[in-house]
């Protein structure tokens, strides 16, 4: 901060140097021609944001001596810079940038956006549109005082009223030879800068409870004297805060259950979702794993066009992007991606004949799933309204508009013509789940912002469905060593932090870390055997039965047993090593051994052996009963049930088990 303060400083002495009046204490006389500089209301801009839209900057000026009627308008070079890249969109050769100035406040003759908009008195009622890279290309004869329709600035022919800038530096466009001139005793001349777009992500978020900010400085200089009133430190544009936060939050929801906090815990033994039959438009059975994301900020998502708003709030469905509408009427806060878009102005002669203005597309928000194992499917719904405290008015929604799949498309690919608006609330609506992700271990879930209400802090809840059908022997699923995690990011991602003709807009830097979504663990049934003995006289025989094969359906399971000693040895010796069964054990057997003679499955025998065994038998439907008696159990002897660990028993293993009896 302290080296931003330096540069504002050494560049308004710059500035002074060459005959810019840049200090708000300018000595000015009445007929002086000046113009204050303000930056309206800043931007709260996105910290992840690589192609921001910064707040507008007005001139409000006045006095001077208006140019005679028929006399050319002396031209005046404009310069703007920021103190970080400007990322405006690059829409012709040589640096033409989509930046615009634009004098008395050109009110759109057609294509009014928004129609109730009533045009001031110093508006001119046409909007036309001139390259300002040289010295004739914007000239104007003047018409005498006046401003709006009755001035200089009319928009009707050789009289433009909208002129486009050249990117002149990594943070600095230019307009050269725009004709300024001065009000007179007309009233108050409006020069308004816009369009401007800004690398927050290259700033990043302040360690201080004082925001990063974004500033201005514009300086001038021509064949007339101007001044102009700004801050020493530049007029600030924008306030970079996170766009989202993070880390979203993960639970599972499910009915009638509801909500279980933290990521899915799944055994591969039992199947999950085999079948999804949801409802368009109701909430599914199956909701998933819910993972929630939230804004930084009201209005940190938008929708790409001033049209998707209109839909939301006055029709009965939510509106695709496409090419966006005009959004002409300048200082209106059209709460969307895209900037200024007038058709004064020419289309974008580099990029596919884009509108200047035009956002690519609306806020996205990207979802990227890794660590899925083999045979699990993944499904996601094609579409999902936005929660918040919304107290009226309809719903945000996302759509799912790609997955490493292939094209989502949301309902409309789902083969709906439209996705209903709903009332805003704090219950999300969801469209049809849809398959999202079959053979790959990690896919990537695109949703794109339709509409979000730009006074809510909205949230966006994407329940992730896993599905499969268990078959232990050919290791399906897979089982995962680690988590399956979700890293929710904006989108689209880019290292491309300067102006392009291009890279789209938006776009964003990294911000976020992965977090667990899932496991999927091996079947287990884990037995705690709490007495056992081998002295004194006394031997204990252990029965361990895998009772997968049963009369109701079970899928048979096979397995290997481990068993856990611990303990000592008569005379104080350590107890045995952990031993694992030579060969697993099919559904409808039982491991049977003595501790004094060993058993079956290569079970050796453990003399002199007192205290407990854990079995970690590697089937789910275990159980395990044991007997202590004296040798030959002539006079003394005691039978118990081994005690599961499982859920829903002790919970130790946060494995899923059968306890009945227990």
């Amino acid at each position: 901060m302290v080296d931003f303060r330096k540069w504002l400083l050494a560049l308004a002495g710059v500035a002074m140097l060459i005959g810019i009046g840049s200090s708000a204490n300018a000595q000015t006389s009445p007929t002086s021609f000046t113009c204050s500089a303000t930056a309206g209301v800043p931007n709260i801009i996105r910290a992840e944001g690589l192609t921001e839209l910064l707040g507008d900057l007005v001139l409000n000026c006045t006095g001077g001596i208006p140019t005679q009627a028929t006399l050319p308008i002396p031209l005046t070079n404009v310069q703007i810079s920021i103190n970080t890249n400007i990322t405006s969109r690059l829409v012709g050769a040589g640096g033409v940038s989509e930046a615009l100035l634009m004098i008395d406040e050109p009110y759109p003759a057609t294509g009014q956006v928004p129609p109730t908009s009533i045009p001031g008195a110093n508006s001119s009622r046409i909007q036309l549109a001139c390259l300002a890279d040289n010295n004739t290309n914007c000239a104007i004869n003047s018409v005498g005082p006046g401003l709006g329709s009755v001035g200089s600035y009319s928009g009707n022919p050789g009289h433009p009223n909208i002129f486009q800038g050249v990117q002149a530096g990594v943070n600095t466009i230019a307009w050269t030879g725009v004709p300024i001139d001065a009000p007179g005793t007309a009233g108050t001349r409006i020069v308004r800068i816009t369009n401007i777009r800004a690398n927050a992500f290259q700033l990043g978020v302040s360690s201080t409870l004082i925001p990063t900010q974004i500033s201005m400085i514009v300086a001038v200089n021509g064949s007339q004297t101007l001044s102009i009133l700004q801050p020493s430190n530049g007029n600030v544009v924008g306030q970079v805060v996170p766009g989202m936060l993070q880390p979203p939050s993960i639970a599972l929801h499910t009915f009638p259950t509801g909500v279980i906090p933290g990521p899915a815990l799944y055994q591969q033994c039992n199947s999950v979702n085999t079948y999804l039959i949801p409802t368009p438009g109701v909430s599914p059975t199956d909701l998933g794993i819910g993972v929630t994301v939230t804004e930084g900020f009201a209005q940190s998502w938008k929708p790409q066009s001033w049209a998707q708003v209109v839909a939301a709030t006055t029709g009965s469905t939510y509106l695709a992007p496409g090419s966006p509408s005009q959004q002409n009427v300048p200082g209106f806060a059209y709460n969307t991606e895209s900037g200024f878009i007038s058709a004064a102005i020419p289309a974008d002669s580099l990029a596919s004949n884009e509108e200047v203005g035009a956002a690519d597309r609306g806020t996205q928000i990207q979802f990227v799933v890794a660590g899925v194992g083999a045979g699990v499917t993944l499904y996601a719904p094609s579409y999902a309204t936005l929660t918040g405290n919304y107290g009226g008015g309809p719903a945000g929604v996302a759509v799912l508009v790609s997955s490493s799949s292939g094209s989502g498309g949301g309902a409309i690919s789902g083969g709906s013509s439209s996705i209903p608006v709903v009332p805003g609330g704090t219950v999300p609506v969801y469209g049809n789940l849809i398959p999202v992700s079959s053979t790959s271990t990690s896919t990537t879930l695109v949703y794109e912002i339709y509409y979000a209400n730009p006074n809510v802090q909205e949230s966006l809840t994407v329940p992730i469905s896993v599905s499969y059908t268990s078959n232990t022997g050919s290791n399906i699923p897979a089982t995962t060593t680690t988590p399956a995690t979700v890293l929710a990011e904006f989108s689209p991602q880019s290292t491309v932090g300067t102006a392009s003709s291009t890279a789209p807009i938006p776009r964003f830097g990294p911000s976020g870390s992965p977090v667990s979504l899932f496991t999927i663990s091996p079947c287990s049934c884990n037995l705690l055997f709490p007495f056992v003995t081998n002295i004194a006289g006394f031997d204990t025989g252990v029965a361990l039965a895998n009772t997968s094969l049963d009369p109701f359906g079970t899928s048979p399971q096979t397995g290997t047993v481990t068993l856990n000693y611990y303990g000592t040895t008569s005379g104080g010796g350590a107890a045995p090593a952990a031993f694992t069964t030579t060969s697993a054990i099919p559904g409808g057997s039982e491991l049977i051994f003595t501790l004094s003679n060993g058993g079956n499955y290569g079970t050796p025998a453990t003399p002199g052996f007192e205290g407990y065994i854990i079995a970690q038998a590697n089937f789910q439907f275990c159980h395990g009963f044991a007997f202590i008696s004296d040798v030959g159990a002539q006079k003394l002897a005691e039978g118990y049930l081994a005690i599961q660990l499982d859920i829903p028993g002790l919970n130790r293993t946060f494995n899923f088990g059968e306890n009945e009896g227990h």
